[in-house]
């Protein structure tokens, strides 16, 4: 398909929407920049200010990758009128980018800890504390490297494992190290009552731990699609975690409400060992935990008109807003064979709200310029925004080229 369009604006406003410039790099970087402030304002190291440091960046590091925190920073930025302006609305619909605070905070958590065990050591003490001081930071030590973009992309599981399991491990230390660090004072100081938000945080989604029925339907070997009814309804814009073993693995789907219907579907595909199995064996039963969590498709509400542009089973995430039609929307939908790969089911309910929409068969078409694609639905829809949901170069592609040429456009960071 041959452009026809005006390249994309090289200015420097335009580079500062790229990578590594983005909104999730910026909030890590601020974080890192109060306390290199914090450092030069808070008067002598010693052990008691760094603890307070590391308990502090330990603290946001933690909640700020909490269910009920995350729904309300939606719920917050997605207040906004549309009546505001456009440049503030792209700014808010940048609130899934949060995780560059867990981000930063981890990284100055796991810094003053580091100064913090110096000063332990070279101090001295007794050695049940340097034992715990120099486990959480091996700890962390880990955590950081496997968390690492790269090493993280290619041993996700590992990653997954790690922060998991080693992140029980150090609210388990922290908990001992705080005690034998502030003594019998430390019982109802303010560090205590911090540490137990943060315990009571990371607890909260496995105490709604429950197995669940599903029933699941196999229109194409690529697709399998999931229905739930179990007594919860999800709102658009939302995401539920999956598992088939609860301490292992968990994996993150866009909730596909109906209006008017309780319960809700999940559109997963075949994209490596995990989802392969789940098509192939068709359990009736999986694992949930938490609370529907909001995620960058819940934007949609601060925009007049949008265009979603999607690829693949990327189609999931956007169906329950072009159900619910509370923005007006366009849709572009790159896929291979919707109807034999998809079912004729779920095609025609996606055309009876959306007749307009652009479905391109890459069997019979070959693969779109989704760049042109979606600005050309902007333009004749006379959108504000466009969404992608897609795999992850396609989504960073068509999101960066688009801001490039001044049209908000949105899409996941994979930063979970």
């Amino acid at each position: 398909m041959t452009s026809t369009l005006a390249p994309a604006s090289r200015s420097v406003r335009a580079r500062l929407k790229r990578r590594p410039w983005t909104h999730h790099n910026r909030l890590a970087a601020a974080v890192v920049v109060v306390n290199a402030v914090l450092a030069v304002t808070a008067g002598p190291l010693d052990a008691d200010v760094l603890a307070r440091l590391v308990l502090g960046n330990l603290t946001l590091a933690v909640l700020i990758r909490q269910q009920l925190v995350i729904n309300l920073l939606f719920r917050l930025a997605t207040a906004a009128s549309p009546r505001r302006s456009l440049r503030l609305r792209w700014t808010l619909g940048k609130v899934y980018h949060f995780g560059g605070l867990h981000v930063g905070g981890t990284l100055c958590a796991t810094g003053w800890f580091l100064v913090l065990t110096g000063v332990l050591t070279v101090r001295g003490g007794p050695a049940a504390l340097l034992v715990t001081t120099w486990a959480i930071a091996g700890v962390l030590a880990v955590m950081v490297v496997l968390a690492l973009p790269r090493l993280r992309a290619r041993r996700h599981d590992l990653f997954e494992r790690s922060h998991r399991f080693g992140g029980w491990s150090l609210l388990v230390l922290f908990t001992v190290h705080s005690v034998l660090l502030g003594g019998p004072d430390f019982a109802g100081s303010g560090p205590f009552w911090v540490l137990l938000v943060v315990v009571t945080s990371v607890a909260l989604p496995w105490l709604r731990l429950r197995r669940v029925p599903v029933r699941i339907t196999r229109p194409s070997p690529h697709v399998a699609l999931l229905s739930f009814d179990y007594g919860v309804t999800p709102f658009a814009g939302s995401s539920t975690a999956l598992s088939r073993n609860p301490l292992l693995e968990w994996h993150s789907f866009a909730n596909v409400p109906a209006p008017g219907r309780a319960g809700f579907r999940l559109t997963v595909s075949r994209a490596g060992d995990w989802t392969g199995a789940l098509i192939d064996d068709l359990p009736t039963h999986l694992w949930v935990k938490g609370i529907p969590t909001a995620g960058v498709g819940n934007i949609d509400k601060l925009f007049r008109r949008v265009v979603w542009v999607a690829t693949g089973s990327g189609i999931g995430p956007c169906l329950p807003h072009l159900l619910s039609g509370e923005t007006p929307a366009r849709l572009v939908w790159s896929t291979r064979h919707p109807r034999r790969t998809y079912g004729d089911e779920l095609v025609d309910e996606i055309l009876a709200v959306q007749p307009d929409a652009v479905v391109w068969d890459t069997d019979s078409a070959g693969k779109p310029d989704l760049v042109e694609l979606a600005l050309s639905a902007h333009r004749d829809f006379d959108a504000e925004a466009v969404i992608c949901i897609s795999n992850k170069k396609t989504t960073w592609h068509v999101v960066e080229e688009l801001e490039a040429r001044g049209i908000p456009a949105f899409g996941a960071i994979w930063d979970s």
